[in-house]
């Protein structure tokens, strides 16, 4: 049995990644295994970039803290396992790790599963997530969409305006 102090913190450590759970609209299970310190430090420098909270926890605290969020992820935690959570965008830690492992062509570096805005998804879900653009180019598309036919619209009667101010000045 271990001491009441190491279990005290333990405790403590459970309860805040239960709180970071709960609180983030994703949270990703990373695979790390055979990612070197160098190509760990620019990840993290790529998560902190996004506003992605990145930490390598023990499996055990972690499956407690989900169990106590309400998930279930004891398949999932096993083996070397990091996890990525965000406030923000929800599919910020899946793309930068699909994009970081394509990138170096890492084939050991992988999505395990996570949570979407409450929603369980397996690895395969988040690495299709992950091929999605951000939140704000979609709504930069779709105001572009929006925008497309009044901006044709104004460019047509900008046309019709310099011909008549072109035909105008040439029966002057």
């Amino acid at each position: 049995m271990p001491n009441a102090k190491v279990l005290e913190s333990k405790k403590a450590v459970v309860e805040q990644l239960t709180g970071k759970i709960q609180e983030s609209t994703a949270v990703v299970f990373i695979d790390y295994k055979g990612i070197s310190v160098a190509q760990d430090t620019e990840l993290r420098k790529q998560f902190r970039e996004a506003g992605v909270e990145y930490s390598v926890v023990k499996n055990t605290l972690t499956n407690f803290a989900a169990k106590n969020a309400g998930y279930d992820f004891s398949k999932v935690l096993n083996g070397t396992t990091a996890m990525a959570s965000t406030t923000g965008d929800p599919i910020a830690p899946a793309r930068i790790v699909a994009e970081f492992a394509k990138k170096n062509k890492l084939k050991t570096l992988g999505i395990k599963g996570g949570i979407v805005e409450g929603s369980v998804l397996s690895g395969e879900q988040l690495t299709g997530f992950s091929e999605l653009p951000s939140k704000n180019a979609l709504v930069a598309s779709v105001l572009g969409t929006f925008l497309a036919p009044i901006s044709s619209l104004a460019f047509v009667l900008d046309q019709i305006r310099m011909q008549k101010d072109g035909s105008a000045a040439a029966a002057e």
